[in-house]
């Protein structure tokens, strides 16, 4: 039985945020609001579902599929549109946090006042995909210094049993302090309060990040192919 995982976009976006999708999204595909987020995803590899993907990666630009690296839909793309990268991944997932001692960290919930702060860090530290409305799929969580926000986590996409750990950045300036740790640490923690594992995704070939989220208790779980589409 697949791994509601595999398909983690596509199980997410028809169910726990499909109130996130563009309205001419349906059955076959589903696009992500493009203003929220990058993701288009086909139900299936049919030539239907082909066919609605291809119509919504032309009606809304600058999109992107996740899918796992072994999996039957990673080489299903839509139809005449060029392809920008393709960039592996490894999908990682926690169900305990490893203990550590930290220092006191002050975070605060971001709001809506919070959201052009929270575009302009991920613009400069390229967490992943990051849009206007990103902040959407929260809470995120983020800490001040002086006012201006210098680091920030939280969560994106949702399926059954699963919320995935997301947006983690820090300024340049600011790193080295723990910030990132504590912020994935605070948002992980509350994922399990809630009954729910966490899971991210990583550069298959950044092993230092792999590493660091090793240490917070995640364990790689899959391979997985981010596809970027060309404009």
């Amino acid at each position: 039985m697949p791994h509601p995982l595999d398909r983690a976009v596509w199980n997410a976006l028809t169910t726990r945020l499909s109130s996130f999708t563009t309205g001419d999204s349906d059955a076959r595909a589903v696009r992500i609001d493009p203003e929220v987020g990058v993701f288009v995803s086909a139900a299936d590899a049919s030539p239907e579902s082909r066919a609605r993907l291809t119509k919504l990666a032309r009606l809304h630009s600058a999109a992107s599929l996740l899918e796992r690296a072994d999996g039957p839909m990673v080489d299903v793309l839509p139809d005449g549109i060029s392809v920008d990268r393709r960039i592996g991944l490894v999908q990682m997932i926690s169900t305990v946090l490893i203990a550590a001692r930290a220092p006191e960290i002050e975070m605060e919930a971001l709001t809506q006042a919070d959201a052009p702060a929270m575009l302009e860090l991920a613009l400069l530290t390229r967490p992943g995909p990051f849009r206007s409305k990103t902040r959407e799929l929260g809470p995120f969580v983020g800490i001040k210094q002086d006012g201006v926000l210098v680091a920030m986590a939280g969560r994106r996409l949702r399926v059954d049993g699963f919320t995935e750990l997301s947006g983690v950045c820090t300024h340049p300036d600011h790193r080295g302090k723990g910030y990132a740790a504590a912020l994935s640490r605070a948002v992980v923690g509350e994922i399990h309060a809630s009954g729910e594992a966490a899971f991210l995704h990583a550069f298959a070939d950044h092993d230092g990040t792999i590493a660091f989220y090793r240490s917070l208790g995640f364990e790689v779980r899959a391979p997985m192919v981010y596809t970027i589409l060309a404009d």
